[in-house]
């Protein structure tokens, strides 16, 4: 697989579109360190650490409605891995005027466009998401 926070993308969009109430996909330092910003900003009721049947670990993803729409309306992936997108602090653009986020892979850390900006880093821009 070379895209693997693609991957974890799509696999949610696909649940969501599903209206299933949880996601399992491989698990990754990567793909946790997303997760945790997603749930800090509220777009998923969180995830655990499970193993899927061949014994590999596996995270469990619950997804997050609202009234019965999903609460993320669009994930676009933004640095792929055939073209990377990196920005510096005072490029990093806000998301659908602050409604969104832009997850960003910094120096400290993977954080929120808004958490970037405070930090006063930039870094490669992995996704966005509303």
């Amino acid at each position: 697989m070379n895209d693997p926070i693609g991957d974890m993308l799509t696999r949610i969009r696909n649940a969501q579109m599903r209206g299933k109430s949880t996601v399992t996909t491989p698990a990754s330092k990567m793909r946790v360190r997303v997760l945790d910003v997603l749930a800090a900003e509220g777009y998923i009721r969180g995830y655990e650490m499970t193993e899927d049947s061949n014994g590999h670990a596996a995270i469990e993803v619950s997804l997050k409605y609202f009234e019965g729409t999903p609460v993320i309306r669009e994930m676009k992936r933004v640095s792929k891995p055939g073209r990377r997108v990196y920005m510096g602090v005072k490029d990093i653009a806000q998301v659908r005027q602050g409604l969104g986020v832009s997850i960003v892979s910094t120096p400290k850390g993977v954080m929120s466009d808004a958490a970037a900006r405070a930090a006063n880093v930039g870094g490669e821009v992995l996704c966005t998401v509303f």
